[in-house]
């Protein structure tokens, strides 16, 4: 084709290209139309997932009201077993957390007995802890260090705040 337009005059090939716009027309719009009913399936997809979404934060809150899922000082108290990363940790308000700093390969947990610092990622060195007297926090910042899955962003929260569900 390459040897065929090199013979062909200006006026010729504005022609054809010309020509290509017209049978392209038709298709353009149909692509056009498929498009936006592609988009609208994907409208009504996210609507559902975010419904979804939002039906099972209702009903992990409503599970957090009753008591069927312990508080990160209840797990504590009870459990002498197991790693903290068995289990997934959420706030009162339904949003997942994860328990230490931002990117950790484990979660952990930090106790103080006002002048040391101790760190615990299993159960079994939590309660240790926790029955030597030590709270959780560090000096002079009562609290669980938590962060947002896949963010940077942390804060400290009351442990009464946190709820564990068994992954």
């Amino acid at each position: 084709m390459a040897g065929e337009l090199e013979s062909l005059s200006a006026e010729q090939i504005s022609e054809r290209v010309e020509a290509l716009m017209q049978r392209m027309r038709p298709l353009e719009k149909e692509l056009a139309t498929l498009r936006g009913d592609r988009d609208l399936l994907y409208t009504e997809l996210r609507r559902r997932e975010r419904q979804a979404g939002m039906l099972a934060r209702r009903d992990l809150k409503a599970g957090m009201r009753e008591g069927s899922f312990p508080n990160l000082g209840e797990l504590i108290e009870a459990s002498d077993e197991g790693s903290l990363d068995d289990f997934t940790f959420n706030l009162k308000t339904g949003g997942e957390v994860r328990l230490g700093f931002p990117g950790a390969k484990r979660q952990t947990v930090v106790f103080t007995d006002g002048r040391q610092l101790g760190q615990a990622a299993d159960l079994a060195e939590a309660q240790r802890l926790y029955v030597a007297g030590w709270t959780l926090g560090a000096p002079g910042k009562p609290g669980v260090r938590v962060h947002f899955p896949g963010t940077r962003l942390e804060r400290l929260v009351d442990p009464d705040e946190v709820f564990a569900r068994p992954r």
